[in-house]
């Protein structure tokens, strides 16, 4: 099969099974944590704070007290990939189109400079996490094969997308294929490894809000 074998491929099947894996797991997953269901309770509410539960995902999604001066690297260099991620995601201009294909909705898009300079930093700050993770001890006493895996398979459509971007090593025919391929994997493993905290953490974080308002505590 030749480069552009491959890509046809990559773009066609391989991607519409891709996204069908995704969608059916991330739904499974859902079914799963909504199907535990919520027992009734049945206390007086402590406080009267409909919106507890968005704040409890907007506050968490910062820093706690203290916590960015105590672990710095973790929180400056998590937070610069997890931005720049979605930015790269959202706002590059081949993405975008990919997305109008898909739903027919559109937006402006950041220049591919800009894009390709996010993305750098988005790289960078994968490798700086892996190195703190594996000269932290405590950290690399808690991480398991898991861990690594969801960090190899974020990382790899960023670096494919940066080489073939800027026409590296091998031809970009080529070197798109296997970016395609990597955003594939990613998608396939999404919804069954630590990936699918992509969901579950806006869910966890609006129920501890929820449940903490109603029992008058701060969440």
């Amino acid at each position: 099969m030749n480069p552009l074998d491959l890509l046809t491929f990559a773009r066609g099947s391989a991607l519409n099974w891709a996204l069908m894996f995704c969608v059916a797991g991330t739904m499974l997953r859902l079914f799963e944590i909504f199907g535990l269901g919520r027992k009734t309770d049945l206390a007086r509410p402590r406080t009267e704070s409909p919106g507890s539960g968005w704040r409890t995902v907007l506050t968490r999604s910062l820093p706690a007290q203290g916590m960015l001066k105590r672990d710095p690297v973790t929180y400056i260099s998590g937070y610069v990939f997890h931005l720049g991620l979605l930015a790269v995601i959202l706002f590059y201009a081949p993405h975008i189109e990919f997305f109008r294909s898909m739903t027919g909705l559109v937006w402006p898009g950041l220049p591919a400079p800009m894009i390709d300079a996010v993305a750098v930093a988005s790289i960078v700050a994968l490798g700086i996490l892996l190195a703190h993770r594996l000269n932290n001890p405590v950290k690399r006493m808690l991480s398991g094969a898991g861990d690594y895996l969801a960090w190899a398979v974020t990382l790899l459509p960023l670096l494919t997308g940066y080489l073939a971007y800027h026409h590296l090593f091998v031809e970009y025919t080529l070197m798109l294929a296997l970016h395609l391929f990597s955003v594939e994997l990613l998608l396939v493993l999404l919804p069954f490894t630590k990936l699918f905290h992509t969901f579950s953490v806006f869910i966890s974080r609006w129920y501890n809000g929820d449940i903490s308002a109603h029992k008058g505590v701060a969440s």
